[in-house]
């Protein structure tokens, strides 16, 4: 047996080439088991180590997994996945990998929690943040959905006479309100301007739940009141601290920069006007980066044309051109 094994082995030396291939080295590492191996040195061209060797690397090659996408049954992590959990973790800092891993499967994305901590990890995210509570820059923004605040803009005119007109902005929205304009700001005027602007706001007023106002002698206590009776609270602003109302603050220069530095305004009605119509372009059409560069009245962005220029570019002036408006002519 053992001879005749030696006599196949010696043939297919002579029938192979001298650079052995893949085949050459299984039948020889298969023969050599029906051989004694001190007779190894004598049939096989090679050294005894070397019939070990070849018989390991087809064995190694099975069971290889390193050059393979995914072990079976474990299918790739999908792209949009991979971009979907770094967009929750973002806007969710308070999430953990876990809480993404649920919001994924809500919306039919079954993916491990250890995919998203990976995926996470190598975003460079923490896929355990911290739970100490938000930034101070998070804090204002969570809470601006119940805000609105107050202020009032002075107007001088053309005989150099001051009005004062009473503004309100809703935080969330940045929606703008002239509440009304003035000569004289007494006590029972803001308080009637209240009163209207509760009648305006409508069933919005309920989703508000607190008025950011100055230490202002025009904001009697009835002023306080009427928002108290659609249970809003008033919060008063410290002495000397602007920033307590830096959106307030921040519409009153907007106003100016804008619009009352650029026109002379005549008298109360003038004023009114003047105010109204910039508040139409500015909760219409005006871009505010608070909101993704959507104006307050707007939810979505207008779907783009696939050709814009080959459009008309339509301008409407408002104010007398002080104020521009551009959009495509359908």
């Amino acid at each position: 047996m053992a001879k005749d094994v030696e006599l196949l082995v010696l043939r297919r030396q002579l029938t192979s080439p001298v650079r052995y291939e893949p085949t050459d080295r299984l039948w020889f590492a298969a023969l050599s088991s029906l051989i004694p191996r001190r007779r190894w040195a004598q049939v096989f061209p090679v050294t005894p180590a070397t019939l070990p060797a070849w018989h390991r690397r087809p064995i190694t090659r099975k069971w290889d997994y390193s050059k393979r996408r995914s072990r079976p049954g474990s299918p790739a992590t999908a792209s949009a996945v991979k971009a979907l959990v770094p967009q929750l973790a973002q806007q969710n800092p308070r999430w953990g990998c876990r809480r993404i891993q649920g919001e994924l499967a809500r919306l039919g994305h079954p993916v491990g929690s250890t995919t998203v901590w990976e995926i996470l990890a190598a975003a460079g995210i923490d896929p355990a943040p911290r739970r100490s509570g938000p930034t101070w820059r998070e804090f204002p923004t969570a809470q601006a959905e119940g805000i609105v605040a107050c202020d009032f803009v002075p107007i001088d005119l053309a005989d150099l006479r001051r009005l004062y007109a009473l503004v309100f902005l809703e935080h969330s929205t940045r929606r703008l309100h002239i509440a009304g304009v003035t000569a004289h700001p007494a006590g029972s005027w803001t308080v009637q301007q209240a009163r209207n602007l509760s009648v305006e706001l409508g069933i919005r007023v309920d989703s508000l739940r607190f008025l950011v106002r100055d230490r202002d002698a025009q904001h009697p206590d009835s002023f306080d009141a009427v928002f108290a009776a659609d249970g809003i609270k008033a919060v008063w602003t410290a002495l000397r601290t602007p920033r307590m109302n830096a959106h307030g603050e921040r519409v009153v220069e907007t106003l100016r920069r804008e619009v009352l530095d650029h026109l002379l305004i005549w008298n109360e009605t003038h004023a009114r006007q003047v105010l109204d119509s910039y508040a139409g372009h500015d909760n219409g059409h005006r871009p505010h980066q608070a909101r993704g560069q959507l104006p307050p009245l707007a939810q979505v962005h207008p779907t783009p044309m696939v050709t814009p220029f080959a459009h008309r570019l339509l301008r409407t002036r408002i104010l007398g051109s002080v104020i521009n408006e551009y959009r495509y002519a359908a």
